[in-house]
Order: C-alpha cells, then sequence, then structure tokens
C-alpha cells in the first residue's frame, strides 16, 4: 500500500477582512495564511469580477508553498465598498493593500502579485508604483496600453471584447449596487434583452447608444467618444507606467489570446523577465483550441504552468527566458529573446490571380479590386477573440469566409518542405478606396491543410484615412511550422466584424490592392532559418 505520508498543514482563513485605503474607502478580502511557521511572503490577487472568480485561484498550491494568500475585491466590485472606474484605481489600491499586508504580524514584508487579464493588469500597476515590499509579480495574457491593443486596434474600435466586458461589467455594476441596498431594477431590465440577444446589440448604430451596456455601464461611452488617442487615454497609461517596473515579471501569452501582441509588449518594455507562450485562448489553456488540437502537452497542466508561476513567485526566478510552443510539429522550444535567434524576415508577395510567393511583383502586374459594404461586413470566424460566443475562438476553417467576394486570398503553392513562421508579422498593402472618408484594411494568416480546410491563424485590421496609399497591418505575432503538403494563404478584407466595429464614415466602396513592382504588397513572415 501506497503511503505518502503528508503532514497536515492548518490553515488560518478570515473572509471579508476589511482594508481602509488612503480616502477612507473600505475594500474586503479573503486572506488564507498558514497558521504555523512563518512569517511568511504574500501572493496577493485583486479581482473586479467577484467572489466566483477566486474559486480559480490556486490558493492550495500557493498554502503548500509557504505563502500567505490575500484575493481582494477591487473597489466597487464583490464585497468591496465604492465606485468601480476601469483601471483608474488600482495602482493606488494596490500599494495601500500592499502597506496593510506587511504590517500584519504574519507578513515577512515581502509581497507578491499574481493575475491574469485584468488581475493582471491590477499587479503591473502595482508593480509600477514601485512599493518596497513588491518582490515579483506573475502576469498572464493582459494589454500593455489602455487604448492600444485593448479598445482599439489600428485604429478600430475592439467591439466584441469591448461589449463582452462592458457588458459583464454592467451586470457586476448592478449586483454590486443591489447588494448594497441600492434599486438597480432599471439597470437589470436594460441589460438582460440586450445579454439574450447580443447579435442585435453588436449592430447598434451609432455604437455611443448600444443599448442595456451604456445605461448600466457609463465608462462605455466613455471608450467609444475617444476613438483617437488623446488626453482621456494618456491619463489612464499614467497608471501604468512600464520604465517605472523595476521587478521581475513571468509573462504567460497565448497564440490565440485577444491580449497577445499586449503581452509580448509588456515582455519587451520590462527589462528582466520571462516569457511563456502557449498555444492558448483568453479563457482556456486547454490542448483542444477552436477547431484543432495540439496534443496533451499542449494544455497548461502538461507544461505544469501553475507550477513555474509558483516557483517564480517564491523567489526561484531561474529558467529559459522564453518558452513557446511551436504549432504544427506541436513541439515546446526555449530562447533567450523573442523573437528567438535565427528568424530571417521575408517578404512573400499578394500577385495578381491569388498567387503568394517570395517573387518580387512585375512591374506592370494588374490590381486585384473588390467591393466593401459596410452593411453586409465580413463575418468573425475565429481568431484571437473574446467575444460573446465562446465557440467562436481560435483557429477555425475560413472556407464559408474565403467564398464571398470581398475577401481577397493570395495562396502559396503547395509547400514542399516544413516552413516554420516564428515571431512578428506584417501585412503591407499598397491599396486605394474610391470613398473619401478612407477604409478599414484586414489581413489574416491561414494554414491551407492538404484535406482543403483553411485554419486562421492570426489576424490584423488598420483604420486608414482617405487619400492614403500604404496601409501597414499588425499581426501580433505567432509560431507555426506549416507542414509540407500544405499551403500558406493571406486573406485581405476590409471589416471582421463584430471583432472590430464598422467604419462609422464607411460607405459603399470599391477597394482596390495594388501588385505591381511600384506599388507591392506583401505580408513579412519570420522564418525560422530563412
Amino acid at each position: 500500500m501506497t503511503e505518502l505520508n503528508r503532514p497536515a498543514v492548518p490553515v488560518v482563513t478570515v473572509l471579508d477582512q476589511p482594508i481602509e485605503m488612503r480616502d477612507g474607502t473600505i475594500l474586503r478580502a479573503d486572506v488564507h495564511r498558514p497558521a504555523e511557521g512563518g512569517p511568511h511572503r504574500t501572493v496577493l490577487v485583486r479581482n473586479p469580477y467577484g467572489e466566483p472568480l477566486f474559486r480559480r485561484v490556486p490558493i492550495v498550491p500557493y498554502l503548500h508553498a509557504g505563502l500567505a494568500v490575500v484575493l481582494q475585491h477591487c473597489r466597487g466590485r464583490g464585497s468591496s465598498d465604492g465606485e468601480f472606474a476601469p483601471w483608474v484605481d488600482e495602482g493606488r489600491d494596490g500599494v495601500d493593500t500592499v502597506e496593510w499586508i506587511v504590517s500584519q504580524p504574519w507578513s515577512n514584508g515581502e509581497v507578491v502579485a499574481a493575475g491574469t487579464s485584468y488581475l493582471a493588469g491590477c499587479a503591473l500597476q502595482l508593480a509600477s508604483r514601485r512599493p518596497p515590499a513588491l518582490k515579483a509579480v506573475a502576469a498572464a495574457m493582459t494589454p500593455y496600453d489602455f487604448y492600444d491593443g485593448l479598445k482599439y486596434h489600428g485604429g478600430a474600435f475592439a467591439l466584441g471584447s469591448a461589449f463582452h466586458w462592458g457588458a459583464l461589467q454592467g451586470m457586476l455594476g448592478a449586483l454590486h449596487a443591489a447588494a448594497g441596498g441600492e434599486d438597480a431594477g432599471d439597470r437589470f431590465g436594460a441589460l438582460l434583452p440586450v445579454l439574450a440577444d447580443p447579435d442585435s446589440a453588436l449592430r447598434t448604430l451609432p455604437l455611443r447608444d448600444m443599448p442595456g451596456v451604456s445605461q448600466a455601464f457609463p465608462f462605455w461611452r466613455d471608450w467609444v467618444d475617444h476613438p483617437e488617442r488623446d488626453e482621456y487615454w494618456e491619463g489612464l497609461a499614467e497608471t501604468l507606467r512600464h520604465d517605472r517596473i523595476e521587478v521581475p515579471v513571468l509573462h504567460t501569452a497565448g497564440w490565440f489570446d485577444v491580449f497577445l501582441r499586449g503581452t509580448l509588449e509588456n515582455f519587451r518594455r520590462i527589462p528582466g523577465g520571462r516569457l511563456i507562450i502557449g498555444p492558448w485562448t483568453h479563457l482556456s489553456q486547454e490542448a483542444g483550441v477552436g477547431e484543432l488540437n495540439f496534443g496533451f502537452g499542449a494544455s497548461a497542466q502538461a507544461v505544469m504552468l501553475e507550477a513555474e508561476q509558483i516557483a517564480f513567485l517564491t523567489g526561484r526566478t531561474e529558467g529559459p527566458k522564453v518558452k513557446y510552443f511551436t504549432m504544427g510539429v506541436n513541439a515546446w522550444r526555449e530562447a533567450e529573446s523573442w523573437p528567438p535567434p535565427g528568424v530571417v524576415p521575408t517578404r512573400y508577395y499578394l500577385h495578381s490571380g491569388g498567387l503568394l510567393s517570395p517573387e518580387a511583383p512585375a512591374a506592370d502586374a494588374e490590381p486585384s479590386r473588390f467591393v466593401h459594404d459596410p452593411n453586409d461586413p465580413v463575418p468573425t470566424c475565429g481568431g484571437p477573440l473574446l467575444l460573446p460566443d465562446p465557440v467562436n475562438v481560435g483557429p477555425r476553417d475560413q472556407r464559408a469566409v474565403e467564398e464571398r467576394p470581398d475577401v481577397l486570398c493570395f495562396t502559396t503553392p503547395v509547400l514542399e518542405r516544413d516552413v516554420e513562421v516564428t515571431g512578428p508579422l506584417e501585412v503591407v498593402l499598397h491599396a486605394a478606396t474610391s470613398a473619401a472618408s478612407g477604409s478599414d484594411w484586414t489581413a489574416k494568416l491561414v494554414d491551407v491543410h492538404p484535406d482543403g480546410r483553411a485554419m486562421s491563424v492570426i489576424d490584423g485590421i488598420v483604420r486608414s484615412p482617405g487619400g492614403r496609399l500604404r496601409h501597414e497591418i499588425d499581426l501580433a505575432a505567432t509560431s507555426l511550422t506549416f507542414r509540407a503538403g500544405h499551403r500558406i494563404r493571406v486573406e485581405i478584407a476590409s471589416s471582421n466584424f463584430p471583432r472590430f466595429d464598422r467604419n462609422p464614415a464607411a460607405e459603399r466602396a470599391e477597394q482596390t490592392v495594388f501588385h505591381d513592382a511600384a506599388r507591392p504588397s506583401w505580408i513579412t513572415l519570420p522564418i525560422m532559418g530563412g
């Protein structure tokens, strides 16, 4: 008979521990700590989603690692007092909470912070305030900026994810108000029909008048009323100053996460950190993603991500600088930089007739044309998403989308050998629109399988003013080996809805993509080994 000989670990737990902020507002936290030994380093997790999310925090593994755990509800959420204002108070409130922690007799004076998404943003905002007690951060899947890459991508509003999050926060705000004895009936009444039929809500024009969300979540109108990076966004940016972060950070990203680019940018801007990138979405770290399965070894559980994060938070920060999963061959790789050494940026040109090739275009090559109708936008099908539809995420077959006349496809011949693409991606279009107000231009990288499936890899958008000819579309990054027998494809269109909003100034227009030597269009593929 197996005998594990594990000793009991008695734990002291305090629920709804009041912690006073500098302005007198009371925030509440659940505190878990080993009842014996100590004093203890403490992990702080701050959360704007209420108690149910705390059930996913690895409290028991933290305790077994000798850490105390403080799970705090953000201002105006869960059991904390006050009013919730996204991103505004998190740095200050985090500092005040750290000061409370280190004043406790069970604290050894050292705090670390952890979280995913908004929770990770709270941890980084805290780090940018430089509290002396903070020693490390584990931040997963979080933006680097509140305008660029969060609410706007290439100048286009991230409609789907903004709606998803705004509606959720509107409901949480109504629940919080009701818990405080307020009459929140109007908020519930406005939100429930929207949540029952999100597709209709997403087609609202103008966006600032979206029913339910604009009534229950006042920050919605702030987002849509500031489509340019102005003083509103600059003020929020001051709450996350990368140049002030000095503690080591372990960054975790997902190839199909809506904040992939944000996490990579956080890693680039904050020196001394480490980076792990798996084939994951924002809400799942399993091996099965979208319509593909990358094998058991692709899951966070298989790669022991949680154990690596806890080891980092307890001070064991050694390890590879970068660990990333290469899809296609379905293998984990290690490197000392991102992108890894050996990557050669290589142009593949878009040619007349739908060819994608490293061959330079001819001087007299004919352009490609399509008609864009903003009332019939190209539907979102997979990608790095956070939408009300949890199934529409990750790699998905694009063949139905590619049948549309307003989607151009450019495809290589069948590959004779494996081609590994690892690193940042960009599409440069020389293209014109008949619309005087300008146009959106979208690009999508696709892996075409031998059986005909056209599986999405990554996509991007840029919103360009009238008269502009050159358009640069950031596709973030990937690591994918296009296997021999597959083909590499790039899709070009002028919408991707509801991932991005329909250009509010758009009109039905003829779009022209040039392919001649003077006006070439291409994708830059980071090819391992050239």
